[in-house]
């Protein structure tokens, strides 16, 4: 890593730093009332001491909220990879995906207690529900995005469509992939978390739940911070993944001088 990454690096951790500096002092200056809006060394002192009761809780989030995150890519990748080669699919999953897709989740979390009861089956069924979307669009995108010549040149020397598919279009979606996976992520953690809201007694979205009707502002903002902070890590990991995988899409900023 260069100087010019080492410095950029260190001026937007500087900038993150300065943007909790501000809000310490905006609430100080003002007296802002912790009911409204509490300090973060409030924040981050209530995250210490509830610490050990929200570990569980924090677990159960990250669990239901992966488990429907893996779905949800398993069942984007194979309707993407069925719409991006078919047409009459395309013409036909399409608009229902965009349909389903425009439903507001917190309308789908009734039903899917109606089906399975309250607890851990909602929240996945809600993380998958939200997250798969943007994995089928950017992976029928992907395949889409192949060149009809390099098709053509493949099928003259004998490839079928499946092996065109498995080492031309799947590879060239790779870079839509990981975008989209680092989208999907931060949508599974909304549906895990709506979901846990509304019906479920376990999970970050319970005790932000609990925190609220008791005032308790500065956990609700403990809760926020948590949510936040395991989005960011998962973003830092398909981030890495990104550029160990496709490395070959991704356009170097470095200038070689001589």
């Amino acid at each position: 890593m260069s100087d010019f990454d080492y410095r950029q690096k260190a001026w937007s951790a500087g900038l993150i730093v300065l943007f909790f500096l501000a809000w310490e002092l905006f609430c100080l200056m003002t007296g802002m009332s912790d009911l409204v809006l509490p300090r973060p060394s409030q924040v981050f002192v209530t995250l210490v001491e509830k610490f050990p009761i929200l570990w569980p809780h924090i677990l159960q989030t990250l669990a239901t909220t992966m488990i429907g995150f893996v779905l949800g890519v398993g069942l984007g990748v194979v309707l993407g990879a069925i719409i991006g080669v078919s047409k009459t699919a395309y013409d036909t999953a399409y608009p229902l995906l965009v349909g389903f897709s425009s439903i507001p989740k917190v309308a789908v979390v009734p039903i899917f207690v109606l089906w399975f009861g309250s607890g851990t089956v909602p929240a996945v069924l809600t993380a998958l529900s939200i997250c798969f979307f943007p994995i089928v669009v950017n992976i029928a995108t992907g395949l889409a995005t192949t060149e009809p010549e390099l098709e053509d040149v493949l099928k003259a020397l004998g490839a079928s469509k499946l092996d065109i598919l498995w080492n031309v279009g799947l590879p060239r979606t790779m870079p839509f992939f990981f975008a989209s996976l680092k989208v999907a992520v931060s949508y599974a953690f909304v549906g895990a978390v709506l979901s846990e809201t509304v019906a479920s007694n376990r999970g970050i979205g319970n005790v932000m739940m609990t925190a609220s009707s008791n005032f308790n502002v500065p956990l609700v903002f403990a809760g926020l911070f948590v949510l936040a902070g395991l989005g960011v890590a998962l973003y830092v990991i398909f981030s890495l993944i990104e550029g160990r995988v496709t490395g070959w899409a991704t356009r170097k900023n470095d200038v070689i001088t001589t």
